[in-house]
């Protein structure tokens, strides 16, 4: 198995300078939601569930975001392997609107409707009350986030990752200040605690959107055709719709269903605990699985480039072999580092900076337990669905892959052990992750019957 690993001069070097952009962009965002975690922490455990509950809406938003946004790559990076931009302009405009649509809705939404929409996802009115403003203030945020991503996406896409990258540092440089700044009430602003972590949000996400806008208009590489994106055109729409439907509709499925298990969290006897713990591991989660998602994204680029210049089958098959087995390898050593950190790091240093009570401390230390065994496996799952399978076209399949272990396993294995037979803390935890248990032999099976790989720009 491991002789798949041996690849023809440069294969690595360019899976890595795609990679490593990627990988510090996701870095760079992931640490942004720690900064924000982190001071928001430091008001209080309240303070930091409250949050929780109200990202969840935030992060159903954010999902669907990325999967527009990884739709439009399926199509983007084999019309880049062809040399069509105009196509791809069209493919953005398509995004764009899909986007913008959906990111305003859901603000309005949030906006008007705070209170309803929390007590959706926690009982708790005390989190409630401290959430309604954060979220009332946050969900505007990703409208402008929304076209920044599309646009950071297309340059992925044709092989320029780090305009994503430096774009999005830019707005963890000025999240992180404001944060600072209107959390705390430093430097003559007043001190609005949430509501000011949801302020810094939003500002940062303006600034985001405006150079993203500045960026586009100047860059000559891939120049706008604003015909094209105002207009993309029906061919364009029935393609997006046709390959892109499905993992938009995979990523909403997913994001729901993953904020289910925070809801069934908010409902369960000790809620605050297991939101607070909950926060703080989903964010060392996501830092650890950085490399896992700029694999995945190189993926998708390398593979939908080669079926986009009309390689053989076999030769595709293989390189995306390649790039899972350098997937699962790279998780299996986040594994080994996570396990090293709890005793030496996380419990001794991290859980007291972010005063979690013992409660939460100790449902952390089982999620942090899970989240590092179950990581080989769930750095296959990423790679395979959200690169391979989408490059080659199979979304549908690659969303049923997806979305039903969540559904018809880890969700009614929480629900009932959470809420009907209040197992202990552990068994709860586990069945959290139990859906990776059926997806990845799912994926390996798929991926191996090679009927993933089509092309579908001359369809």
């Amino acid at each position: 198995m491991l002789s798949a690993l041996r690849r023809e001069p440069g294969f690595y070097r360019r899976l890595w300078v795609l990679s490593l952009p990627i990988i510090l962009q996701n870095i760079i965002t992931t640490s942004l939601g720690f900064a924000d975690t982190f001071m928001v922490g430091l008001l209080g455990n309240a303070e930091m569930a409250a949050v929780t509950a109200a990202n969840v809406p935030i992060f159903i938003i954010q999902v669907v975001i990325f999967g527009f946004q990884s739709g439009m790559a399926v199509l983007v990076s084999q019309y880049w392997g062809r040399g069509d931009t105009a196509s791809i302009n069209r493919c953005m405009g398509v995004a764009l609107y899909a986007v913008t649509a959906f990111s305003t809705t859901l603000a309005l939404i949030t906006f008007f409707f705070p209170r309803q929409v929390l007590s959706l996802i926690t009982p708790n009115q005390e989190l409630v009350d401290l959430a309604v403003s954060y979220i009332q203030i946050v969900g505007f945020s990703y409208i402008f986030n929304g076209i920044s991503s599309i646009y950071a996406g297309i340059q992925r896409s044709t092989e320029y990752p780090a305009f994503g990258m430096i774009l999005f540092a830019i707005s963890m440089c000025v999240n992180t200040f404001l944060n600072f700044v209107l959390i705390f009430g430093r430097f003559g602003a007043p001190a609005m605690g949430v509501t000011g972590a949801a302020a810094a949000t939003l500002i940062s996400r303006v600034v985001e959107f405006a150079v993203a806008v500045a960026f586009a208009l100047w860059n000559k590489r891939l120049p706008l055709h604003p015909g094209c994106i105002l207009r993309p055109g029906k061919a364009i729409l029935r393609s997006f719709i046709k390959y892109s439907t499905p993992v938009v509709c995979n990523e909403a499925m997913w994001s729901v269903g993953t904020s289910m298990l925070t809801v069934i969290m908010g409902h369960m006897a000790n809620s605050q605990d297991m939101l607070a713990a909950y926060a703080l591991i989903g964010n060392i989660d996501k830092l650890s699985t950085v490399v896992c998602f700029g694999i995945a994204a190189s993926a998708a680029v390398i593979v939908g480039k080669e079926i986009g210049q009309g390689r053989d089958k076999e030769r595709v098959y293989q390189v995306s072999w390649t790039l899972l087995l350098v997937s699962m390898l790279i998780g299996a050593f986040v594994m080994a580092v996570l396990l090293v950190l709890l005793p030496t790091f996380f419990r001794p240093v991290l859980f007291p900076l972010f005063k979690l009570t013992p409660g939460a401390v100790e449902v952390a230390g089982y999620l942090a337990v899970i989240y590092a065994v179950f990581m080989p496996m769930r750095a296959f799952d990423i790679t395979n669905i959200t690169g391979v399978l989408r490059a080659g076209g199979d979304g549908k399949v690659a969303s049923i892959i997806d979305i039903c272990p969540l559904w018809l396993v880890a969700i009614p294995l929480m629900a009932l052990s959470g809420l009907v037979f209040h197992a202990p803390t552990w068994l709860v935890c586990v069945s959290m992750q139990a859906e990776n248990i059926c997806k990845c032999p799912l994926g390996l099976i798929r991926f191996h019957s090679r009927k993933w790989i089509n092309d579908i720009t001359r369809a």
